[in-house]
């Protein structure tokens, strides 16, 4: 029986498995990451919703509402120090193991149900959307925020317009931050903690791309894509790359690719290999997107973490003229190029 009904539909992946298979043999990883989404299938139907269907290292789910889904990732987030020690022989034995990483992804919109399966826009969105999500992450389109309390609201961060795979339209996501525990807060007996410093801004270097961003501004999204707020042609480079967020007083790098993303800071040898993962950007040093920035013909993005103590924003007039790789002259978006300083 065909059917079409309206609801949330939520896409996990479960990263780090591979190296599991390397550590522990196909048997007892296999086991784990089994367990691993049996536990995530319990959480999606304590919360109200039905899996869809699993898929190797995470599954498919709906929810008839919003508010559930969130829930069930909030649940499927905190549930991931138990997934480690599933089916490893004990908690010796699963010490030593890379932590498995939890990537979810949500749309709402209506879709067809056929023969147990679902199809349709948000369905695809959904899957999409998951290739964004840096690891410990859930993403949500903004239809999935019209159907929370403003309260529930409050908890994501716009991450503006994305690229998604496939589709020719960008579409709106935002980010859902951890949920608040207990004593998690900036009130204390003494009164309110320090206000958040002022946010500094980072300065981007490709080519003749050069291009600040304030905290404000944030989070930008470095890709191939034309509709990437940094666009970097370069086909080594996926259509949305990495993503800089500006985030507990520190500017934040996240991979968002398949090929990986590559920090090398000034003055430290070592180059730090982000795979969906992220790592904190200070000081200054480049960006390597796809490759290592060690081949001066990479796709590399320099960086300069700044403060404006002593700089004055330009003119709109004095911005770069427009370039290639979709500099687009005056930014619309709150980045300036400070007063005096020199890439």
């Amino acid at each position: 029986m065909t059917q079409i009904v309206e609801g949330t539909i939520l896409f996990t992946d479960l990263r780090g498995s591979t190296s599991l298979y390397e550590t522990l043999g196909n048997t007892e990883a296999t086991a784990v990451v089994t367990q691993s989404v049996a536990l995530l299938a319990h959480i999606v139907r304590t919360r109200s919703g039905r899996v869809v269907k699993t898929l190797g290292d995470g599954l498919m789910a709906i929810f008839h509402e919003s508010a559930s889904a969130i829930q069930a990732a909030d649940e499927m987030h905190e549930s991931l120090e138990r997934i480690g020690p599933l089916g490893t022989g004990g908690l010796a034995a699963s010490a030593q193991l890379p932590p498995l990483k939890l990537q979810v992804a949500l749309a709402h919109g209506e879709v067809v149900e056929m023969a147990g399966d679902l199809f349709g826009d948000a369905v695809n969105v959904a899957a999409r959307l998951l290739d964004h999500a840096g690891d410990n992450e859930t993403l949500a389109t903004v239809n999935v925020l019209n159907g929370l309390s403003e309260k529930e609201k409050a908890r994501f961060r716009s991450l503006d317009r994305m690229q998604l795979r496939g589709r020719a339209e960008p579409v709106h996501v935002h980010l859902l931050e951890p949920e608040r525990k207990f004593g998690d807060t900036a009130t204390t007996a003494f009164g309110d903690m320090a206000v958040v410093p002022e946010p500094e801004g980072i300065r981007l270097v490709w080519l003749d791309l050069n291009r600040v961003y304030t905290g404000a501004s944030l989070p930008v999204v470095l890709g191939r894509s034309p509709q990437a707020a940094y666009c970097i042609d370069d086909n080594r480079v996926s259509r949305s790359h990495a993503r800089i967020d500006w985030h507990g007083g520190t500017f934040q790098l996240t991979d968002l690719s398949y090929n990986g993303t590559y920090v090398r800071f000034d003055n430290d040898p070592e180059i730090i290999s982000l795979r969906r993962g992220s790592c904190t950007l200070h000081a200054s040093g480049i960006i390597g997107l796809g490759t290592a920035p060690v081949d001066p013909m990479s796709p590399s993005v320099r960086f300069e973490v700044m403060k404006f103590g002593d700089t004055q924003p330009q003119r709109a007039s004095e911005f770069a003229p427009n370039g290639q790789n979709g500099q687009a002259g005056p930014n619309l978006h709150g980045e300036h190029e400070p007063h005096g300083r020199k890439a």
